[in-house]
């Protein structure tokens, strides 16, 4: 598959809506020849997942604002505008927005994460909530193992 170039403008690319938050696709496997993918999300805060691992992606997140908390391993810290943040395949993860709304971009390398978040949104359109395990076999689904909530003591 040949890759072209492009260019994304700032109110450009497709939206997901997240519920808490909406998501925009930068770039995905399509664009990039399964290269990487790139999302924007601006998320409330105290927003964030479950401790996870990505098994075939590596994770990296640059803040544009706002701050994040992020967990890696037993390892804690708080991330304001401007941190970037990288996370090899297959370790333990997770992230908390700090006190106010904050924007990140995330780079998954090679691409991964869209169909998760795309079986996400389509829940959320439908009006459904999922359970704990349903959310454990989606991730399961896109190579992501969520390993439980972030440990308390975090945050």
């Amino acid at each position: 598959m040949a890759v072209e170039p492009f260019i994304q403008m700032p109110d450009e690319g497709r939206v997901l809506d997240m519920g808490p938050f909406q998501m925009r696709v930068r770039a995905d496997a399509g664009h990039t020849g399964g290269g990487f993918t790139l999302l924007e999300a601006e998320e409330p805060p105290g927003f964030g997942p479950p401790l996870h691992v990505h098994d075939d992606a590596a994770e990296a997140f640059y803040v544009l604002e706002g701050e994040y908390v992020i967990f890696i391993g037993d390892v804690e810290r708080v991330c304001p505008a401007g941190s970037f943040i990288y996370v090899p395949a297959g370790v333990e993860h997770g992230f908390r927005v700090g006190h106010v709304l904050s924007r990140k971009l995330n780079l998954y390398l090679p691409a991964a994460m869209v169909g998760y978040f795309e079986e996400l949104a389509a829940a959320q359109a439908a009006g459904s909530q999922m359970t704990d395990t349903e959310l454990k076999h989606v991730a399961a689904r896109h190579a992501m193992r969520v390993l439980g909530p972030v440990p308390e003591g975090y945050v």
